[in-house]
């Protein structure tokens, strides 16, 4: 992958530098989950410091909307994991985690969504979430959509509100931002399917 396949969006808001460091970070993997899937990787930017501090900076930058707009912020499993808590942390807000299913003990709400691979399922506890409640949702990446939008359902489904969505990554060609309808989302980086 070169320089030219990847617009930096709102990952620029860090500045050129710091942008071209955490991108440098990011990995691409071919055949990943099946052979038709280019997997993104950005676990070496977590491990790195920097990549780590550039990467959790740009995303309170390029929120979607005003922090005083939302109440907490939810994670889709597994990656959503790795910088949701820390995000929220910084933000002054709550985490809710939105697990795989069967992970959660307690009585939980799911949702089903295809991937672009294949079938999964999302689910939080029932009452992880307050009537009116306003979430922001953050994942890794967003491709087709579904996890996300599968997300949103979920706070609806326990009465709150969706307020928007940030998203490290968004893959090109995949249609995933026309899934969230109107809502309010960032991607920090843009890279090919």
């Amino acid at each position: 992958m070169t320089s030219s396949d990847i617009s930096i969006d709102q990952l620029g808001l860090v500045g050129r530098e710091d942008a071209e460091y955490l991108l440098s970070l990011i990995r691409t993997i071919p055949g990943f989950p099946n052979e038709n899937v280019l997997f993104r990787d950005f676990m070496p930017a977590l491990a790195d410091p920097r990549g780590l501090g550039i990467l959790l900076k740009a995303l309170q930058l390029a929120l979607p909307v005003q922090r005083q707009d939302f109440d907490s912020v939810a994670g889709l499993e597994a990656r959503g994991f790795l910088f949701g808590p820390a995000l929220a942390a910084s933000l002054g807000k709550g985490f809710i985690a939105m697990r795989k299913t069967g992970k959660l003990p307690p009585e939980t709400i799911s949702e089903e969504y295809t991937l672009e691979y294949g079938q999964e399922s999302v689910e939080v506890e029932t009452n992880a979430i307050s009537s009116g409640e306003r979430v922001l949702i953050v994942d890794d990446l967003i491709a087709t959509g579904g996890s996300a939008s599968a997300a949103a359902h979920l706070v609806e489904k326990c009465g709150g509100t969706v307020a928007g969505f940030s998203f490290v990554m968004e893959l090109e060609g995949l249609d995933g931002r026309a899934s969230l309808g109107t809502y309010p989302a960032s991607a920090l980086v843009t890279m090919p399917a």
